[in-house]
């Protein structure tokens, strides 16, 4: 696995995700069709914010996004346990253009970095397996948000 291809599929899984949203009305971004425990907009919020603390968290960088982003979207949070008002649609589409670029720019020739917590749920020893392991998630719940747009448009 190279630099140039890691970053390709992160370019990529963002670019497939920002699409299948296009023409999403805001009312359907809300909704929670019957088998999903979330919805459209906890899906783009999730990306980014497992993004920012897998990536920056595990390297023992800081975070980008607020610790809201946690509380909304954090594994194991779901819509339906929500208190307040999340993170905006427009700024969650807006972070998620910009994260394969700011990839780029932030870690680009420290893929070898070594993390700072070796001891990580994914066993990821560097920066690279860090960044390797967030295109896996941004495709796999790009898939999810496929799905869910399509059932919510129907």
């Amino acid at each position: 696995m190279t630099e140039a291809f890691v970053f390709k599929m992160t370019d990529r899984a963002g670019a497939q995700a920002l699409k299948y949203l296009e023409g999403v009305s805001e009312e359907a971004r809300t909704q929670m069709p019957a088998g999903y425990s979330n919805n459209l907009h906890w899906q783009l919020g999730h990306i980014l914010t497992v993004a920012d603390r897998v990536v920056n968290g595990l390297s023992g960088r800081q975070p980008v996004y607020p610790d809201t982003y946690t509380t909304f979207f954090g594994p194991g949070t779901k819509p339906a346990d929500w208190q307040g008002e999340p993170p905006a649609w427009d700024e969650l589409v807006a972070n998620l253009q910009s994260l394969p670029q700011r990839f780029r720019e932030e870690y680009e020739g420290k893929f070898d970095e070594g993390l700072a917590n070796k001891e990580n749920f994914a066993k990821a020893e560097t920066l690279g397996d860090l960044l390797w392991l967030n295109a896996g998630h941004m495709q796999h719940h790009g898939g999810f948000i496929n799905a869910l747009a399509r059932t919510v448009r129907n």
